[in-house]
């Protein structure tokens, strides 16, 4: 008996353009996007879109692009139907457990579940269990290498577009010049909403202790501090936790293996996800297990609002301010704070022409 829906082929556009701003943390900056976006394509001409981004290092060419993709990942791809892809199981040992020479991991999960839902006939959201409709966003600026000047427009702006919170960079050598950027956000917005703060672990324990306690004093409440410390001290995050000055948001740089150890050491308020479908739907059932709130962080274009809403314990996604709207027909609409599902088949998204025939290059100003 034939099976239909199964995946026959792919594409593959290669887009680079500058940044509308410097962005990143107190580890790394980048100034340009270097995205591919991937499509793969059923026997019924059905289209999954997902998108992979190298961050620090340039793409190469579109066609060892391809080269990659057709040794690395077509061959778990052909033939094989998307359900299978999202829902399978495998068995993970030795060689066959490392990272692709490209990053195409989350794209493909992106346009595996974009493609199942599609065949269903069902928004992503829903197709995951969802029963509500909206989601609460938080503004973060990755602004760590912005001026005060630019830093204080990008969240005054978000002031006005109604975001229900602020995230912050933090991390700096001189930690007078994090307490002088909370300072310029309480000028910006008003200092009634709930802020956030992103050390991306530049921090020890001690100075974690010493940073939040100063914040304190100046009369900055900070809703969740992140990634204070490196990824995989759980003595220190347990530490931290302890003292209730605020609540531990981690697990951003972790695999699902480690975030499952994270949770298991109880060393974290907050669990961290991204936009790795399968895995955050199976990590967030092991935190809502285990009482734990998980946070939605960025994710490419929001699609992470899917498995936002379809989780209980998530009550943020993060929205960023990238410059990526322009790569899709018609990118998620955040409105009074929140961001709400699309009533369309999958995830939601679709890659514009213009992108695919421009290579990502941002339209010219009239």
């Amino acid at each position: 008996m034939s099976v239909s829906g199964l995946i026959e082929g792919f594409r593959l556009t290669r887009m680079q353009f500058a940044r509308d701003r410097v962005i990143g943390d107190s580890q790394v900056c980048a100034d340009e996007a270097q995205v591919v976006a991937v499509e793969i394509i059923d026997d019924a001409g059905r289209v999954g879109l997902g998108f992979a981004q190298s961050l620090f290092v340039p793409l190469p060419s579109s066609e060892e692009i391809e080269r990659v993709f057709r040794i690395e990942a077509w061959p778990a791809l052909e033939g094989r139907h998307p359900s299978a892809l999202a829902l399978g199981v495998q068995r993970v040992r030795g060689g066959n457990v490392r990272r692709m020479v490209l990053p195409f991991e989350e794209s493909l999960q992106h346009a595996v579940w974009d493609l199942f839902a599609k065949q269903a006939g069902l928004p992503l959201w829903q197709m995951l269990g969802a029963t509500r409709h909206s989601v609460p966003v938080y503004a973060s600026g990755l602004d760590f290498h912005l001026s005060d000047h630019d830093f204080v427009e990008l969240f005054g702006n978000a002031r006005e577009r109604g975001f229900a919170g602020y995230k912050i960079k933090v991390g700096h050598p001189e930690i007078e010049r994090d307490l002088h950027r909370l300072n310029l956000l309480r000028q910006a917005t008003g200092g009634d909403r709930p802020i956030m703060i992103d050390a991306n672990e530049a921090w020890t324990a001690q100075e974690t202790i010493h940073a939040l306690r100063l914040f304190e004093r100046a009369g900055h409440t900070i809703y969740w501090v992140e990634d204070p410390i490196p990824r995989d001290d759980f003595d220190g995050l347990r530490l931290l936790r302890s003292l209730g000055i605020s609540r531990v948001n981690s697990g951003e740089y972790l695999d699902l293996t480690g975030k499952r150890k994270l949770i298991e050491a109880r060393a974290c308020d907050m669990l961290n996800v991204h936009g790795q479908v399968s895995d955050v739907m199976r990590v967030g059932w092991l935190a809502n297990d285990a009482n734990v709130e998980v946070t939605l962080g960025n994710t490419f274009l929001e699609l992470g609002v899917n498995m936002a809403l379809a989780l209980p314990g998530v009550r943020w996604l993060e929205y960023s301010f990238q410059n990526f709207d322009h790569l899709v027909e018609e990118p998620f609409v955040m409105a009074d704070g929140l961001i709400h599902g699309r009533d369309v088949p999958g995830h939601g998204l679709n890659l514009s022409d213009a992108a695919r025939a421009s290579g990502g290059a941002l339209p010219m100003a009239a």
